[in-house]
């Protein structure tokens, strides 16, 4: 006897912002499917940690409008289907009124909405092939000006810099500083990056 699969809710972006099913856990939605977001390893905690202050860092430094913030803000997503997307950022780099205006509604950056000019996502076992390739996609489809791809399962940083609408790609290891088209003042080693304890 066949059995039926099961089937699977899918959630519009207006009841992904309101859905709360009585937990902790955050949630992307991803073409309307709810897909929790595994909290990380301590590592992960670290590389997210210390980008973010290196970043506000640099962001003081060079007194810009700017702010960078982890693991607080989404950006909606367009897919190739007609249901929605929504990703939880690990590090965002926005501009300082963009974070003012997200303070009194959902923290997701809109569509029609300015993109961010940075954005971080640390790979972990079972993220990997959604950072390199779909949100590889889809921040390209948004024209987020540079996206980072920290990797300690091979022990490389990947630098996305949008060029005439496509990502080029550069990958930094070791010892090597890595390059950054909106931080050209920024000094960070990939070592620096991967060992960090926050």
């Amino acid at each position: 006897m066949a059995t039926t699969p099961a089937v699977t809710k899918k959630f519009t972006f207006e009841e992904y912002l309101a859905y709360y099913d009585g937990t902790d856990t955050c949630y992307e939605l991803v073409n309307g499917e709810l897909i929790p977001v595994s909290l990380g390893t301590g590592q992960h905690g670290a590389i997210v940690g210390f980008l973010n202050n290196s970043f506000r860092d640099e962001i003081r430094h060079q007194k810009l409008d700017w702010t960078s913030q982890k693991m607080v803000i989404g950006v909606r997503s367009p897919r190739a289907g007609k249901w929605d997307t929504s990703r939880v950022l690990d590090v965002v780099v926005i501009l300082l009124t963009q974070w003012r205006d997200l303070r009194n509604r959902e923290a997701v950056i809109e569509l029609n909405e300015l993109p961010p000019l940075l954005v971080v996502e640390v790979v972990s076992e079972s993220t990997k092939t959604v950072d390199y390739r779909a949100k590889r996609v889809e921040y390209n489809v948004l024209n987020i000006p540079e996206y980072w791809i920290v990797d300690p399962l091979t022990n490389k940083v990947t630098v996305f810099s949008l060029i005439d609408e496509l990502y080029e790609p550069v990958e930094f290891v070791g010892t090597e500083s890595i390059q950054s088209l909106t931080f050209p003042e920024l000094r960070l080693t990939v070592e620096q990056v991967l060992s960090a304890e926050d």
